[in-house]
């Protein structure tokens, strides 16, 4: 059974930089001990009433009749426990009954979350998402109305992007919206793949929807948001009639069953009049709201590949450690033949492969945290201190997402391979985390697109020397380890650097090819590319944590981490600078026979 691990947690957020901003007063009187304090009523919940939800939510999903679903036995239960803690209240503003905390400790406590199940995270996430959408882009009016409700978690949010023929490219959207005279507009159209569309939990669903104005310019410009109810809301703030916005079916997927993901239809009444939805921000400007949305979202999406990963690690170490297979080379000589077998754990082979788990898995939550510190900083900075750190959770948000989730995959997917056959039998549960994985890296932006934006979008900011500064941060990070003396670190130093100089070359043959006009070459680089970033900077955080803190087992896991994973970013080096003519060479390879 998962338990939360608190004190890496703690230890991540310390690398982060929490310790220094809550020492610089920068979240007011938040202190040391009332994070501890969050982070261990956290732990105690997503251990003791998330995680054993999990296999009961896995087998019997959520079911559709009549338009109602249904979501797994104690489902709704659970989501109102949660939420009358005020766990969703964490981050929002405190004049709609938030805490306003930082956004590290959303991230912390959203991994124990996900952990638990990243089925029923789910719900809260897009709930987050909307009340940061909200509070930075709706009039006062339907802030008074919604925020103080889904910052509660009284009521949930949606966001609704996804067409038929509209994935990826939202440009292609169809759904339509027409003005009304009192100044409300009338919602038409389908939207697929809606998390959390329609479900129990709670008494009102709030819908963030995209669609296009009929005079509204093609393409992406012109697209506005819109805030559509399930239930419109009296003037009282008592709950009114439905509004004709429906669930007409869920799916049937590899994982997440528990989270209902739902074709939704807009206006398709009897009486043709529309879904009732309220402007969002200006008309054909509904794109830049939904990003706010969604960049909230692909953190909390990367939260959960690192989540997801620290669960199957868990399962895999405490497999390990009880199963019993063969004579593991430590084993006495000296014994006779069918003495006791050794624990699998002690199989060399047993603790790379344990080892390469939670390597990677600490790795990627670093730089979740430190994505999350980033936003935090811009939040409560001004001037040029907020633009530095708000380019620097620019540059992260990508990384943190599909490094994270990539990550995910290939945790749950060698916990699989730790339990041998019975990893590949669902009663072991190891299968069900792999399967609730893989989700993750193809929504809120698949991770090439977030690889295409991390070398599109992110490589230039700051006239292209942002990304310079913080390769500049990594390394001097590097040189502390190098100078530090310290024998349990190895050559830790002496990899690391390489791995530097291996993302700082690549980045500035990313630059330059995009300078000169090379596009396609440079997306020929991305993914490997992202990679190789998530790699290295994950190295770097290691090495920090190693030198803040005296426990060993830092250091030899940065050292192993340091020894043995990093030395793939040289072949990454390789594949960005050198692989792109052979890959669009080889386009013929793809072409009908």
């Amino acid at each position: 059974m998962y338990r939360a691990p608190i004190e890496d947690i703690a230890h991540t957020l310390k690398i982060a930089g929490l310790e220094e901003a809550l020492e610089k007063k920068r979240f007011g009187d938040l202190s040391a001990d009332l994070v501890d304090a969050i982070l261990e009523e956290a732990a105690k919940f997503a251990s003791e009433r998330i995680a054993p939800l999990q296999e009961i939510g896995d087998r019997h999903g959520a079911t559709l009749k009549d338009g109602i679903v249904t979501t797994a036995p104690g489902w709704k239960e659970l989501y109102r426990d949660w939420a009358a803690g005020g766990w969703n209240a964490l981050t929002g503003d405190e004049a709609y009954g938030g805490q306003a905390l930082p956004m590290m400790l959303s991230v912390a406590v959203s991994e124990m979350w996900n952990a638990g199940s990243i089925a029923f995270a789910l719900a809260p996430m897009l709930t987050m998402g909307a009340v940061e959408a909200l509070e930075k882009h709706a009039s006062d009016e339907l802030k008074a109305i919604y925020l103080p409700k889904l910052v509660s978690g009284e009521w949930t949010g949606t966001m609704n992007l996804t067409e038929p023929q509209a994935g990826s490219d939202l440009g292609a959207l169809r759904a339509r919206a027409e003005r009304h005279g009192d100044g409300t507009y009338r919602i038409f159209g389908q939207k697929i793949f809606i998390t959390y569309g329609e479900h129990d939990m709670t008494d009102n669903i709030v819908h963030l929807v995209l669609a296009r104005l009929p005079d509204a310019p093609a393409g992406t410009k012109g697209i506005s948001l819109f805030l559509v109810p399930k239930f419109l809301v009296n003037e009282d703030g008592s709950l009114g009639r439905r509004n004709d916005v429906f669930c007409s079916g869920i799916e049937h997927k590899l994982g997440i069953h528990a989270s209902p993901t739902c074709t939704m239809i807009y206006g398709d009444s009897i009486s043709g009049d529309g879904a009732t939805g309220w402007l969002v921000g200006e008309e054909n400007r509904g794109l830049a709201c939904m990003f706010t949305m969604m960049n909230n979202a692909r953190l909390l999406v990367g939260m959960q590949g690192v989540a997801v990963a620290e669960a199957a690690y868990q399962k895999a170490l405490a497999f390990a450690r009880e199963r019993r297979q063969g004579r593991a080379p430590s084993a006495n000589n000296g014994t006779k033949p069918g003495d006791a077998m050794s624990p699998i754990i002690e199989h060399p082979d047993i603790q790379r492969t344990l080892l390469t788990m939670k390597g990677l898995t600490q790795a990627a939550r670093c730089i979740g945290y430190a994505c999350a510190h980033a936003l935090d900083m811009a939040r409560t900075g001004k001037g040029e201190d907020a633009r530095h750190w708000a380019d620097r959770a620019n540059l992260l948000t990508p990384v943190a997402k599909a490094f994270a989730t990539d990550i995910g995959v290939d945790v749950a997917s060698l916990g699989i391979q730790v339990h041998g056959g019975m990893g590949f039998i669902e009663e072991t549960g190891a299968a069900r985390l792999l399967r609730d994985a893989r989700i993750a890296p193809i929504y809120e932006g698949t991770n090439g697109i977030q690889a295409i934006d991390l070398v599109q979008r992110k490589l230039p900011l700051g006239n292209s020397e942002h990304v310079k500064t913080y390769i500049a941060e990594l390394r001097a990070i590097v040189d502390l380890a190098a100078v530090s003396n310290r024998a349990e670190l190895g050559d830790s130093a002496a990899c690391l650097a390489f791995a530097i100089a291996d993302l700082e070359e690549a980045t500035l043959y990313l630059q330059q090819a995009l300078a000169e006009g090379r596009q396609a070459e440079a997306l020929c680089g991305a993914t490997p590319y992202l990679r190789l970033f998530g790699l290295a900077a994950g190295g770097a955080y290691l090495a920090k944590g190693a030198l803040t803190c005296e426990d060993a087992g830092h250091s030899a896991l940065c050292r192993f981490y340091a020894e043995n994973l990093l030395r793939e970013t040289n072949a990454l080096k390789h594949c960005v600078i050198d692989g792109a003519d052979s890959l669009i060479a080889a386009g013929a390879a793809l072409q009908d026979s």
